[in-house]
């Protein structure tokens, strides 16, 4: 579980098939083998690190779920570690479950998402949402997207503020609406 607080800004070193390099220093103060860092709002396994760089394997699915199948060298990504119970929630719970790709329409500070359908029937307004990473309040959902006002620490210290118009990001919804979903399926009209 991650809280969407970003913790570093690091970037993507290199590929090599399925195995990938990142660089960072923050996120792996204490990390182990078999830790999950939070790429970009993706949850990915340490599998090997050093002092200033961590790798992982990524599956074929992560790579059809996500934008990290499009990193160039250099690429800026948001890292956070898993959160430890008793640490504060400050930002919301949030899997590292990719649910999927959105588009930036507008950059911050009135950040605009095109979000896809099956990720928009979740979002509403005021509810969270995590955009490469990062814990947002959306501020209104549109027909083919959603704005959140984004402060000028979060543009500075995320990757958000560096990303242009028609940049892809990650999208993850508040799990708990999939739940209410599901569980109301079998009662609601089709």
């Amino acid at each position: 579980m991650f809280t969407g607080l970003v913790e570093e800004m690091g970037h993507f070193v290199e590929r090599r098939d399925h195995r990938y390099r990142f660089a960072a220093r923050t996120v792996l103060e204490g990390v182990t083998i078999g830790d999950s860092i939070a790429t970009n709002g993706c949850c990915l396994t340490v599998i090997a690190y050093g002092d200033d760089w961590w790798e992982t394997d990524l599956s074929d699915e992560t790579l059809s779920r996500t934008a990290l199948g499009v990193l160039a060298p250099g690429d800026p990504l948001n890292f956070e570690r898993a959160a430890k119970v008793g640490d504060r929630l400050g930002g919301h719970i949030v899997q590292g479950h990719v649910d999927g790709v959105g588009t930036i329409v507008v950059t911050p500070p009135d950040l605009r998402v095109a979000v896809p359908p099956t990720v928009l029937r979740y979002c509403v307004e005021k509810g969270s949402i995590t955009i490469d990473g990062v814990s947002l309040t959306i501020v209104d959902v549109l027909d083919d997207g959603v704005t959140a006002a984004i402060i000028p620490h979060t543009a500075e210290v995320t990757t958000l503020g560096h990303k242009p118009v028609g940049a892809m990001v990650n999208l993850e919804v508040d799990v708990i609406a999939k739940y209410v979903e599901r569980l109301l399926g079998g009662h609601l009209p089709a």
